[in-house]
């Protein structure tokens, strides 16, 4: 009768598992929210939200959500309340399910509406180490000034607001009565590198997340 040695166990070839790699990063489809900013009567920012939305649309490693001021009633009082509750359950998980968020925001008196704000301050965890890109209209300032002033809120709030932006300057005669840029050209480009620079951060924190949690 063979007696087996300790020798021999341990060189015998053991089958470890090799559990299946995970999906790479840039093979996940960023899901990017795009918040129209606006909820005044007759406003503008869906024509703008049309267009941006068809850019959008044109590219396979983004899949937009669109979260709309004017839909979501939160009441201005940061207080619990049915209301708020009620609006929160619509809203909040699609700002939490989101890799990324594109802001579109008017100008109101040289900043962002107020509506805008308020959904903003509603929530807090749901922004944290993600980006954020800004595209603006108004009239001679193509809205830029707002664009600043948001960049501000959204550090305090540990997002990365991405460098580029698109801006209309004199938007209601920048596009014609279809919603369509009377020169898509510039806007098209611009919307390429931001969209680019968003997802270039939309994949670098989601992978650096998932290897390490943020904290900040």
């Amino acid at each position: 009768m063979k007696t087996t040695t300790t020798a021999e166990l341990s060189s015998a070839p053991v089958s470890v598992p090799v559990p299946a790699p995970a999906a790479a990063a840039a093979d996940v489809p960023v899901r990017v929210a795009v918040l129209v900013g606006s909820n005044r009567q007759g406003r503008f920012g869906p024509v703008v939200a049309e267009w941006l939305l068809g850019r959008v649309r044109e590219r396979d490693d983004l899949v937009p959500d669109v979260v709309d001021v004017a839909e979501i009633p939160l009441p201005t009082t940061l207080s619990p309340s049915p209301a708020a509750t009620a609006a929160l359950a619509e809203v909040t998980p699609k700002l939490a399910a989101a890799d990324a968020f594109v802001v579109l925001t008017p100008e109101y008196n040289h900043s962002f509406p107020a509506g805008l704000k308020n959904l903003i301050d509603w929530h807090y965890a749901e922004w944290r180490a993600k980006p954020v890109a800004l595209v603006s209209y108004g009239g001679i300032s193509g809205g830029l000034r707002a664009v600043e002033h948001l960049r501000q809120v959204f550090a305090e709030l540990h997002a990365v607001t991405v460098r580029d932006t698109v801006s209309f300057h004199g938007a209601s005669a920048a596009f014609d009565e279809r919603g369509r840029p009377h020169d898509p050209a510039g806007p098209s480009a611009a919307a390429k590198v931001m969209l680019d620079q968003l997802v270039w951060w939309a994949q670098a924190l989601r992978e650096a997340k998932r290897t390490r949690p943020y904290g900040g």
